[in-house]
């Protein structure tokens, strides 16, 4: 049985979001939790919340046990992006971009990935 949640329009790039992501790719979930409690990254917080969403998900919706539960997939798209202007010299103007993210991290049983 696989479990998915999604958190949408996270304020920091893919590419950023993605570096934490790999870390607790494939992980148990009480593992995963304790590899992002100790991340110092800032990503760390919104992936560490749509995880525990993914572990409720699986606990409410479908009777799984949380104790058995690993990450099997973790990714992140890009959202849209927010277009700013930043004011330079001689009357010019430069475009910044700030990008979102969107994460999705599914859960599933140990028993079913180890068959």
């Amino acid at each position: 049985m696989k479990v998915k949640a999604q958190t949408r329009f996270i304020r920091q790039s893919p590419y950023k979001v993605r570096r934490v992501l790999d870390l607790v790719r494939g992980l148990p979930v009480e593992e995963a939790e304790h590899v992002l409690r100790l991340t110092n990254r800032s990503a760390a917080s919104p992936i560490a919340k749509a995880l525990a969403s993914a572990v409720a998900n699986a606990e409410h919706n479908h009777a799984l046990d949380a104790e058995d539960l690993m990450i099997s997939e973790a990714y992140a798209d890009e959202g849209p992006t927010l277009r700013r202007f930043k004011p330079r010299a001689r009357g010019r103007a430069t475009r910044i971009n700030k990008r979102t993210s969107h994460v999705t991290i599914v859960v599933s049983d140990l028993s079913e990935e180890v068959n």
